[in-house]
């Protein structure tokens, strides 16, 4: 390509481009000047330097898809997308943060700006999303959870693809047995909270209360039945001795108006079927603890306070 051509139509160089990222290799093969890309480039300019080596065709703020071109682009051949800019690519919330890659372990690329390398000896085969090679789900979750300073912050990346059904907790036992132990502590204990039963967040927060109320035991996540054997609702926590159903109010945690009317169904038949339902908001279980154990322990004096109604629990956790 002419010099005259890329300075008359920068569409020419856009097109040799992967969403107006490009190798400053390539432009360099197209006829562009280490002089012309300099000045382009400067402070101001019609371009900008992503990474070193990697140019962005245009001044504005890369979205999380150019960054994590450029990302692939600056690792090179055999790397992959992990982390929160692959569960991106599985369709979660975009990530405008670091973006975190696989490669082989004879690679010396090292972390810069805003990628962060990670060589490993167990790199899985890639899968292609939106053009993008990704590291599979359960591998890009877990490297998020093995990141994660608190352990809310890994209960939330863990609950939230279970929750979706999009991963197992079989199988991202599996990765993590089979994974390095650096940074596993914490999603250990997710998954110890996921055999109990506890799906999410608020749940957690929730069962942590129930254990300083100082009530009889309280299960998670049981279906409860009418006499006739029919599914009434599977209640976040349940004290069956009393029938007394704590529901944490999905207003907060769901992520659909479809869910919070579910949650409003579900609370409706449970009081038809005389069950004492205490609803809490997951903020009130991180700012105002005590009132929710005050609140525990008031319905559960309601629901021993009046004849218990025929219904029952599944025998294992989930039916």
């Amino acid at each position: 390509m002419r010099r005259g051509q890329w300075g008359d139509d920068p569409r020419l160089l856009y097109a040799a481009s992967a969403d107006g990222v490009i190798r400053v290799a390539e432009l360099t093969r197209l006829g562009v000047s280490d002089t012309a890309i300099a000045g382009r480039c400067k402070p101001g300019g019609a371009w900008q330097r992503l990474l070193p080596g990697i140019v962005m065709l245009s001044n504005g703020h890369p979205s999380p898809r150019q960054r994590t071109i450029a990302a692939l682009m600056f690792c090179g051949r055999g790397s992959m997308v992990t982390g929160r800019a692959a569960m991106t690519q599985y369709g979660y919330r975009a990530h405008s943060g670091d973006v975190q890659l696989l490669m082989p372990m004879h690679r010396r690329v090292q972390s810069t700006g805003f990628v962060v390398v990670e060589r490993t000896v167990r790199l899985p085969d890639p899968l292609t999303r939106n053009g993008i090679d990704c590291a599979p789900l359960v591998r890009s979750v877990l490297d998020v959870a093995r990141r994660c300073k608190t352990l809310d912050a890994a209960r939330a990346v863990i609950a939230e693809v279970v929750q979706r059904g999009d991963v197992s907790v079989r199988d991202l036992s599996k990765e993590l047995e089979a994974g390095s132990i650096r940074g596993s502590a914490l999603p250990r204990e997710v998954l110890r909270e996921v055999d109990a039963n506890v799906h999410s967040v608020p749940e957690a927060q929730a069962r942590r209360l129930w254990k300083r109320s100082g009530l009889p035991e309280m299960v998670f996540n049981r279906e409860i039945c009418d006499v006739d054997g029919r599914f009434i609702a599977m209640p976040d926590g349940w004290i069956d001795s009393v029938a007394f159903a704590w529901d944490i109010d999905s207003l907060d945690w769901h992520l659909s108006p479809d869910d919070y009317r579910a949650t409003v169904e579900r609370r409706t038949r449970m009081q038809n079927a005389g069950i004492i339902v205490l609803p809490t908001v997951p903020s009130a279980l991180r700012v105002e603890p005590e009132r929710v154990i005050a609140d525990l322990r008031a319905h559960y004096a309601l629901a021993a306070s009046r004849p218990r109604p025929r219904v029952s629990i599944s025998a294992r956790p989930g039916g």
